[in-house]
């Protein structure tokens, strides 16, 4: 692997990166009072310690007070944020990585109802659709003092010993100057020519470069083709570039393509599930070749061959990959280790994302221990005393508490009543824009293979089977069954999204989708039913549409329901259903008062899952523990220790949607932090 090209160093100025891999900058929100604090630390620490050669922190910390947190942005304008961006720093430079962090001012991308509760800024009073407020014109003064925010903050970020600064400017402040769109001042930072567009930036770099100094590292990430009518043009983009390297500030280019202010055009510079790979290399390539300058890029750049490709090519000097670093923090040390097969994949999902952008912290849908490394490991210890154990169930929840057991250095014993493994996760990825979900799966499989598992399939446990050679923990993973009980009459008149995902049950012409549960499992029946050529109308009592699923990750279904003509309607409750002679009437009311009817021929329910819990309680009275989770332990990372039944021999447990309706983070995690103590 000497050669390999992503394993080779680059040298930026007088900085040795010692791989072509990095993490672009992000915003976790790990953040304690805007302060990256001892979590935020230990999250880049662990992907230091897994070889990365660069870690980008913070999504936009940001420079000004006006320039409120979004999402748990780091506040680089406050001098307390020097120690701690000083340690984290000291830390990843004790395991061979380098540390930069990106500076901005949001401009109109927050709220001015957040923070001190001060004007959100722009060169114009566009609106902004994803905070849904118009920000105010820059002044003059405005200008001159954010120009000496920026100095100051850069000044904060060397003096915390970190290798080099990053300025954002797509989406934010600065290249609103550049964007025709948004630029509506007059004078000599109107949109009239590019020395007006570029002289915000001109005077950011200049400030920046009298405090820091000529060899302090500066980048800037950037958009060089807004992609939309009226914006930032390619043509805009080459000769920007053109500048910012004639500028003599800039150390390195990392380059975007795309625009952000709605969720649909935020997947196009930040693809999704289903969405295609790596969509703006080739573009990154092109502007490395026009500018000969170190050239930074990331989109959906989610597996090893294409990074390896992207530098191979020429294309990029450094590859981020920054979601599959998320999922897997041991990237580079798995390439070194000669184990590429195993490194834990990103299956885009956006959970991490949409999360953020939802005002919660960053998760990855199924790695569990990001954003917890204070409490949860990357790397399961082994136990003192080897037990057995048996799994039943080879969803999700299951596979990963058969992993988590088998690295402990247990017998694991695994059954599955299907032929095969997935549990829900295979009716997700029977939609061809969700069939990526499979690797959550395929993963965990090949580890348990690796480890030793042992699986039976077409295997239905009894009680007895358990009983009559009992091991030392028993663990029920089986899941949960489609909910068929949201009415007080008349369900067997209704089918499930299940039904159809399975074929079980055929579309019908006119069908209303009711969506009690609002996750992804009634947006991929509809468009099932859609694809059929059934007239599709999906209904929420919810204010909002599908809010368990999310910005981002709803906008590829809202892109193809809305192509099949599918209806949306909010704020309408499913009340009954009657038969009237071949066809349906659905009853549907209003938690305002209102009521109404739908004729159709098909009604189908989304209403979660109930566990399939009848071999859990059945064993209950039978186990040590009698079911029972100290959560106390299971917080703390301690042994379950509980044992009210001494005379049983077998611990038992029930995990995923044994227990409750939840979703496939919370499945892995239940079986994560009770069997790494095991």
């Amino acid at each position: 692997m000497a050669t390999d090209p992503l394993l080779q160093p680059f040298q930026l100025k007088h900085l040795t990166l010692r791989n072509r891999l990095m993490i672009t900058s992000h915003e976790p929100a790990y953040t304690e009072d805007g302060l990256p604090k001892d979590r935020y630390r230990a999250y880049h620490v662990a992907r230091a310690k897994g070889g990365v050669a660069l870690t980008m922190t913070a999504g936009s910390a940001v420079v000004s007070p006006d320039s409120p947190p979004a999402f748990g942005n780091i506040l680089a304008y406050k001098d307390d944020c020097v120690p701690w961006m000083r340690a984290l720093t000291e830390e990843c430079h004790e395991h061979g990585a380098a540390v930069m962090i990106q500076l901005t001012h949001l401009g109109w991308r927050t709220r001015w109802d957040r923070g001190d509760w001060l004007p959100a800024l722009s060169p114009g009073h566009a609106r902004e659709p994803a905070h849904r407020h118009y920000p105010k014109q820059l002044e003059d003064w405005d200008i001159a003092r954010i120009i000496s925010d920026y100095a100051d903050a850069a000044e904060r970020m060397q003096a915390a010993g970190l290798d080099g600064i990053e300025l954002e400017s797509y989406g934010h402040l600065m290249d609103a100057f550049w964007s025709p769109s948004r630029n509506q001042l007059t004078g000599p930072y109107g949109p009239q020519d590019y020395d007006s567009r570029l002289r915000f930036t001109k005077e950011v770099l200049e400030a920046i470069r009298a405090r820091v100094g000529p060899e302090f590292i500066v980048g800037i990430r950037y958009v060089a083709d807004e992609a939309t009518q009226g914006g930032i043009t390619r043509a805009d983009g080459i000769e920007i570039t053109k500048r910012l390297k004639a500028s003599g500030h800039v150390d390195f280019l990392n380059v975007i393509r795309g625009h952000l202010e709605t969720d649909a055009a935020l997947t196009g510079i930040i693809p999704v599930q289903g969405q295609p790979s790596a969509p703006h290399l080739d573009f990154a390539g092109e502007i490395r070749a026009e500018a000969q300058i170190p050239t930074f890029h990331a989109a959906k750049i989610q597996d090893v061959a294409t990074a390896r490709h992207a530098v191979a090519a020429g294309k990029l000097d450094m590859v981020g990959m920054t979601r599959a670093h998320l999922a897997d923090p041991d990237i580079i040390a798995k390439i070194e280790a000669g184990e590429e097969d195993r490194i834990r994949p990103c299956v885009g999902a956006n959970y991490c994302l949409d999360r953020i952008y939802m005002g919660g912290a960053a998760l990855c849908l199924h790695n569990p221990a990001t954003g917890r490394e204070l409490e949860q490991p990357h790397h399961i210890a082994p136990a003192e005393t080897p037990l057995t154990v048996t799994v039943v169930g080879a969803g999700p929840a299951g596979l990963e508490a058969a992993r988590v057991c088998a690295e402990r250095g247990h017998a694991v014993t695994l059954h599955e009543a299907a032929p095969h493994p997935g549990g829900q996760i295979r009716l997700t990825a029977r939609s061809h824009r969700r069939a990526e979900m499979m690797q959550v799966i395929d993963w965990r499989l090949a580890e348990c293979e690796r480890l030793g598992v042992t699986f039976h399939y077409n295997s239905w446990i009894e009680p007895e089977d358990i009983t009559a050679a009992p091991p030392d923990v028993a663990i029920i993973a089986t899941g949960g069954l489609a909910a068929e009980d949201y009415l007080s009459e008349n369900n067997e008149l209704a089918v499930t999204p299940w039904d159809i995902l399975s074929g079980d049950a055929a579309p019908g012409r006119r069908v209303l989708v009711y969506d009690e549960a609002g996750d992804y499992t009634a947006l991929q029946a509809a468009e099932m039913i859609a694809e059929a050529g059934g007239e599709v109308e999906i209904m929420t009592r919810d204010r909002s549409f599908a809010p368990e699923v999310m910005g981002m990750t709803l906008t590829p279904a809202m892109q193809a329901l809305q192509r099949l003509g599918v209806q949306t309607t909010v704020m309408w409750r499913l009340d009954g259903i009657t038969r009237n002679g071949n066809a349906l009437t659905a009853q549907i009311g209003s938690d305002y008062g209102a009521s109404a009817t739908r004729e159709v021929d098909q009604v189908v329910i989304s209403n979660g899952t109930r566990p399939l819990d009848d071999l859990y309680f059945d064993l209950k009275p039978l186990s040590r523990n009698l079911g029972e989770v100290d959560y106390t332990a299971l917080r703390n990372g301690t042994p379950q220790t509980l044992a009210p039944n001494p005379e049983s021999s077998f611990r038992l447990f029930r995990i995923g949607d044994a227990v409750a309706s939840r979703n496939t983070h919370a499945a892995i995690y239940d079986a994560l932090r009770l069997c790494k103590a095991l």
